[in-house]
């Protein structure tokens, strides 16, 4: 005679306490992560002129020449408008701002300069006066805004031998 065998069952209880663990961790992580990938970018233009090719003459050519000994404000008309030489053996942004605020108050549409950069010129001052040309902070009614300046940047190689004007104009 044969036995028959019953077969055991057993209902098999699921341990998800290591799974709910990892995933305890696991999200803020990858939630930190997502914050410190951000990338920033600034749209730059290039100058679109073709070699030989003259600007209108009622236009106003803005540039802003950045060179080791300082900065210059200049017009492709009438020149050199502000000389602004190093300031403690730093560049002085907060005076670059000024002027272009200035200009800005004369010339309200006008949203494009050139940025020349000598090549001596390292990474971080070439943010930070793409910086300032672009826009300033200003109070308005008791909040801080960014004020427009030129945010339609170009950049073009300043000339190697460059150095800055003797006399420093008014704006």
């Amino acid at each position: 005679m044969r036995r028959k065998h019953r077969k055991l069952t057993s209902s098999a209880d699921l341990d998800i306490t290591p799974f709910m663990n990892l995933m305890i961790v696991l999200v803020p992580v990858l939630l930190l992560g997502m914050v410190f990938s951000q990338i920033r970018m600034i749209e730059l233009n290039f100058p679109g002129m073709e070699a030989g090719q003259a600007p209108a003459a009622e236009k106003l050519q803005l540039a802003v020449v950045l060179i080791p000994q300082g900065m210059e404000v200049v017009d492709s008309e009438r020149g050199v408008i502000r000389t602004l030489p190093l300031l403690e053996g730093e560049q002085d942004f907060d005076e670059l701002r000024f002027t272009l605020q200035q200009i800005k108050k004369r010339v309200p549409d006008k949203t494009d300069i050139v940025l020349e950069v000598s090549p001596d010129i390292d990474y971080q001052t070439l943010v930070k006066a793409m910086d300032t040309v672009r826009s300033y902070s200003t109070v308005v009614a008791a909040s801080v805004v960014e004020g427009e300046l030129f945010p339609d940047v170009s950049l073009a190689d300043a000339a190697e031998d460059r150095v800055l004007t003797s006399g420093q104009e008014g704006v």
